[in-house]
């Protein structure tokens, strides 16, 4: 569950979603299923995330590879706001409460957002 920091509700919607319901459409579901997995694989057992570097540099041979090819078709800029908006949907689809901003290190913008885990 992806929860607004101030407020505490519940986020349900994915922001750009026109947008993003066509990056999925170029995508099959066993492809969309792999990406959300290797996600999730990430996000277990972790507490403080940041979309931009779960990925790595080369998504050659992963699951995200499929963003890059098909999703985004071979636009890096594309692929790094469907990666991002995977995600977001992947947090809210979760069972534990995570919440998310955008943050600075060592004075500049990260350039993706963050998401924490919330203990209640």
């Amino acid at each position: 569950m992806l929860v607004d920091l101030m407020t505490e509700r519940a986020i349900t919607s994915i922001p750009y979603e026109a947008e993003y319901r066509a990056y999925m459409s170029r995508m099959t579901a066993a492809e969309i299923e792999a990406i959300k997995a290797a996600l999730n694989a990430m996000i277990d057992g972790d507490e403080i995330h940041t979309a931009g570097w779960m990925p790595g540099n080369d998504w050659s041979g992963t699951p995200f590879q499929a963003i890059y090819e098909k999703a985004a078709r071979h636009s890096f800029d594309a692929s790094a706001k469907c990666f991002g908006l995977m995600v977001w949907e992947v947090f809210m689809e979760r069972p534990e409460r995570w919440t998310s901003g955008r943050f600075e290190k060592n004075g500049e913008d990260i350039g993706s957002r963050t998401y924490f885990r919330v203990r209640k």
